[in-house]
């Protein structure tokens, strides 16, 4: 049996296969990239020109290697690591959104009058753990007759980070509002929609449930149960504000009805004209050591890496910088010169 909706938030799988199984095998990144490259043929288009985010730098990524004479100009920004399996990409992840909020906890300790955070990262975490625990036993409302969790405060918080510095000041003062009136509504309402926990169910929003048949559509990795033990506490012990809530994730394909692709997205693109990689340093959901390792992994002279010294899930077009070396490569195919910095919020 697998995890159920009441210990991990995934069940369903049943569901899945019987309402969707004829068409669940065939959604992953590599049937896409086809579709996508008989778009660019339907269109008359003798190459692709493409603007990837986030997991879109899968899907172009995985593109390029299919099709390396079809690429024309593609840009990855914040990019998913296409070296690293799904479990490690968890491990990975939460440290990255761990390292984010202590940053975040050191500049409200400094900047910010009654930080609730308190005097930094050390005591922001043992806050948090108090929060999260006093949520845990009775969740705050958070309006419209929703209640706020642990788990919903671990991914609300995140969802601020993303934001980069300019999610700072909205993240403290939703936090002041929690932790002082027990008023869930303002960290709930600036946060993203996270879907239902339930894959049986279907959210307001689609993008969990597609999140999780394209992901195991790609992913081979199928571990039993007591490497997933192991694999959940890895992901706990890796933060202290967020592990708790990520380590649920490494079941996202336990008890999936398909096999899926690989247990790495092939992405090498030799001889394809070269592909910009644009990467942030302090980007909590795709971590900058996957931009390097894209880059890496299109192949030499390929993978072009364009560093962003930020802080948040995206650079473009929020960096000036970046905003003027994507826009040139675009217009006129020239990519920055090897290794450039773009100075920025972490500068």
């Amino acid at each position: 049996m697998g995890k159920t909706a009441d210990d991990t938030g995934y069940d369903g799988t049943d569901a899945c296969a019987e309402h969707s199984g004829a068409l669940l095998p065939y959604i992953g990144t590599s049937h896409t990239a086809r579709d996508l490259d008989l778009m660019r043929y339907l269109l008359g288009d003798e190459r692709l020109h493409y603007f990837g985010v986030s997991y879109g730098t899968a899907l172009g990524a995985v593109y390029a290697h299919l099709y390396p004479s079809h690429v024309g100009r593609l840009v990855l920004e914040a990019p998913v690591d296409p070296t690293e399996d799904l479990s490690e990409e968890q491990v990975s992840q939460v440290k990255a959104v761990q390292a984010a909020f202590d940053r975040f906890a050191a500049h409200c300790a400094a900047r910010i009058r009654h930080c609730p955070t308190g005097d930094g990262p050390e005591e922001a975490a043992r806050r948090m753990a108090r929060l999260a625990d006093r949520l845990e036993k009775r969740p705050a409302p958070a309006g419209g007759g929703r209640n706020l969790d642990a788990d919903d405060l671990a991914h609300s918080v995140s969802d601020h980070l993303v934001l980069g510095t300019d999610g700072w000041s909205p993240l403290a003062k939703a936090l002041t509002a929690l932790i002082d009136h027990n008023d869930g509504g303002p960290l709930s309402n600036g946060a993203a929609d996270m879907g239902s926990a339930d894959r049986a169910a279907t959210p307001p929003d689609s993008s969990r449930v597609a999140l999780t048949a394209i992901t195991c559509a790609d992913s081979s990795l199928r571990p039993d149960f007591e490497r997933l033990g192991r694999d959940e506490a890895r992901v706990k012990a890796a933060s202290p504000v967020f592990g708790a809530a990520w380590s649920t994730g490494v079941y996202l394909c336990y008890d999936w009805p398909f096999d899926g692709e690989r247990v790495t997205p092939q992405v090498n693109a030799y001889g394809a004209a070269p592909v910009l990689v644009v990467g942030g340093t302090g980007d909590p959901t795709t971590p900058y050591p996957g931009a390097r390792n894209m880059a890496r992994a299109l192949g030499d002279g390929v993978g072009v890496l364009l560093t962003a010294e930020e802080e948040g899930h995206g650079t473009y077009p929020h960096n000036r910088c970046v905003t003027e070396a994507v826009n040139q490569y675009l217009r006129t195919g020239r990519t920055p010169a090897t290794r450039t910095v773009c100075r920025g919020s972490m500068s």
